[in-house]
């Protein structure tokens, strides 16, 4: 007999273990599960309860393991609720940005800065980008910064340009540029994160209790999806050290209840950086210590292109839309084989942003470099996006022991513009090539890589699942997986990566109990329907911490 602090019953539980079974209750105790049994209510004598007990009758809901969202940016996220949304197509035109960034600035006293989120120049009528002159036309006096819906471009106007002292005589940093008319005079398009940088460092930063607040609504709907272990995937990314120690500092504040994953920034890894003489394991242990086990070192993070929607992902055969466009790589490759060979010997597990086929081979061939000089069993270094890799891609990935974390969204969202615009048809059908990626038995998962779409693992699972586009269009059919897998690679799979895969990511007895409760189950409904499914509740270490209010608690 087991005793019980939380039992669920009456559920249709997809356990999904090894072998696929399915179950009807479920016993907790101390935050880890002691018994599942097919029945919809336990045996008579194989469970004890208490007065205390929580009984949740989940009238045939289905329970899976929580959700883990490997790849996204929940503090970013959680600062564009004070944001203005500039995103398409609730915006169809440069004027309809305007009127929505005017209504902020005439809230804003004169001289403060107002941020914007979300622009997206290929779904606006004029298909361009805004330029400080359509910003200074309504915020002369307010400097204004508004970021493009990839999270690599942004743009400012005079004001804020002024502020971070970039003139038109200013040089290109070395990741990036500055855009420019014909004259050669700033546009104020800001284009990669150095150039970014030059004008974001200089916005006063908010206090730690209001950046705790909106942290809290931006978990609050990571919650209501179900995800119960989340990676962030670029702590100091634009904060520097601050950023790492926001996160300390929001679980030290029981202010974030999810098992959270830290991808830390290079820079910070650096021989001039804060981490500079930590292994691995040294930081990891800093990070588990400080939140009594809540969160845990996940990587190194770096780049090595940017985004193909923005025209900076790095590939091997030109633009669509530009015969003489190829994007550019972050970084020279010898010193990029060096950086990653130093953090790969300081026995760091090394995530690398890659977008562009050239910058996935650009990152294959650093970490074969690495495994070369210091082979190590069950690294699992890992591509993030891996938009655009190509069969031989794989096969080295495969060969080389490199996971995938694929930005599935990019199918309906930028899908149609893919074909389009940015790589035609050939190579568009084949983003995300899931099924090659299954062929070649890769570990992968999926990620939604928030605020650049919405938090939703059920929408990825759908989108891995159907590969429609936003006009409706399948794109790339034979690159569709079956509904088990995809929502093994936001589950199972995830915990795989984040090398936790005996204590979360499957529903069994030992494991936490990290669970995600849907009004529907996703094996059962048409495909088309996934996205669609609501989560009723969200539980975490056998606490409740969102309930839709549907379910019936005793």
């Amino acid at each position: 007999m087991v005793h019980a602090d939380l039992l669920l019953t009456n559920a249709n539980v997809l356990t999904l273990d090894e072998n696929g079974h399915r179950a009807g209750s479920v016993a907790v105790k101390d935050g880890r599960i002691v018994g599942i049994w097919e029945e919809a209510n336990p045996p008579k004598d194989a469970v004890s309860c208490s007065a205390s007990t929580q009984m949740i009758d989940l009238k045939g809901a289905t329970l899976i393991p929580g959700f883990i969202d490997t790849h996204n940016h929940l503090p970013m996220y959680a600062l564009t609720k004070d944001q203005v949304n500039c995103s398409s197509p609730l915006n169809r035109t440069i004027s309809d940005i305007q009127q929505s960034l005017l209504q902020k600035i005439e809230q804003t006293p004169k001289g403060e800065w107002v941020l914007g989120y979300g622009y997206d120049d290929t779904l606006i009528q004029e298909k361009r980008h805004p330029t400080r002159e359509d910003l200074d036309a309504i915020a002369p006096d307010h400097p204004v910064c508004i970021k493009h819906i990839s999270a690599h471009l942004a743009v400012a106007n005079s004001k804020a340009l002024q502020m971070a002292r970039v003139s038109d005589d200013q040089p290109d940093p070395a990741i990036g540029y500055f855009g420019r008319d014909q004259s050669g005079r700033i546009n104020g398009v800001l284009y990669e994160f150095d150039a970014m940088e030059s004008v974001y460092s200089k916005i006063p930063e908010k206090s730690i209790d209001e950046q705790i607040a909106l942290l809290k609504e931006g978990i609050e709907d990571y919650l209501a999806q179900g995800i119960t272990t989340n990676t962030d995937a670029g702590v100091g990314l634009g904060g520097g050290i601050k950023d790492y120690d926001f996160h300390l500092q929001a679980i030290e504040r029981d202010a974030n209840p999810l098992r959270m994953q830290l991808m830390v920034m290079h820079d910070l890894l650096r021989p001039t950086g804060p981490f500079a003489n930590y292994t691995a394991d040294e930081l990891n242990e800093e990070i588990q210590r400080r939140t009594n086990g809540m969160a845990r070192l996940d990587s190194a993070k770096l780049f090595q292109d940017g985004s193909i929607q923005g025209l900076t992902g790095a590939l091997r055969k030109p633009y669509e839309c530009d015969a003489e466009l190829y994007g550019d790589l972050c970084h020279d490759q010898q010193k990029f084989n060096e950086e990653v060979y130093d953090l790969h010997r300081r026995g760091f597990r090394i995530a690398i942003h890659g977008n562009g086929d050239r910058a996935i081979g650009s990152i294959l061939d650093a970490l074969e470099y690495a495994l070369s000089k210091e082979p190590r069993n069950d690294h699992r270094h890992r591509i993030e996006h891996v938009q655009t890799a190509t069969l031989e891609d794989l096969d080295r990935m495969a060969r080389l022991g490199v996971a995938g974390s694929f930005f599935i969204n990019h199918v309906y969202f930028w899908g149609d513009r893919h074909e389009k615009v940015f790589l035609g048809p050939e190579r568009a059908k084949r983003i995300s090539p899931l099924a090659d990626a299954i062929q070649r038995n890769l570990l992968f998962t999926l990620h939604s890589d928030c605020p650049v779409t919405p938090i939703s693992p059920l929408f990825s699972v759908w989108a891995a699942v159907n590969r429609l586009t936003s006009e409706g269009k399948v794109l790339g059919a034979d690159q569709r997986i079956d509904v088990e897998t995809a929502l093994r690679s936001m589950t199972i799979y995830g915990a795989q990566l984040n090398f936790d895969e005996v204590h979360t990511g499957s529903i069994e007895i030992g494991k936490k109990a990290d669970f995600a409760i849907l009004e529907a189950d996703p094996t059962k409904v048409s495909p088309i329907e996934i996205k669609d499914i609501s989560v009723l509740m969200t539980i975490i270490g056998g606490k409740v911490v969102y309930e839709k209010g549907i379910l019936v608690s005793q």
